[in-house]
């Protein structure tokens, strides 16, 4: 059995103005998800849409986190993101979504 690898890349965004979430959620289930996924190097990949904060008023400061695992950081950085894959849905990402932030991260142990 494989064991997941912490989520190493979270993406904040929100969606551009004229952008559904519907819309977006289905794009996000028919190419982006299936895309991402057939990587090597993607362990895991899912999407979360940002409800409510649990404390405070107002609403969250983003509308959706992706959330990736991808053990070999390095080599999805210097081949798979200059690949066809990644540049064609980067493309339509980048279409739907306004200011999104790509933060790679490291567990405190």
């Amino acid at each position: 059995m494989q064991v997941e690898t912490t989520p190493n890349l979270f993406i904040l965004y929100t969606l551009k103005e004229g952008v559904t979430p519907e819309q977006f959620e289905e794009w996000v289930r028919t190419t982006d998800q299936p895309a991402m996924r057939g990587l090597a190097r993607v362990q895991s990949f899912r999407t979360y849409r940002a409800e409510r904060l649990l404390m405070g008023e107002g609403a969250p400061g983003v509308a959706y986190i992706e959330a990736f695992a991808i053990p070999d950081l390095e080599g999805f950085t210097n081949e798979d993101m200059g690949g066809e894959t990644v540049q064609k849905v980067m493309g339509e990402f980048m279409g739907l979504v306004e200011a999104p932030q790509f933060i790679v991260t490291s567990e405190v142990k």
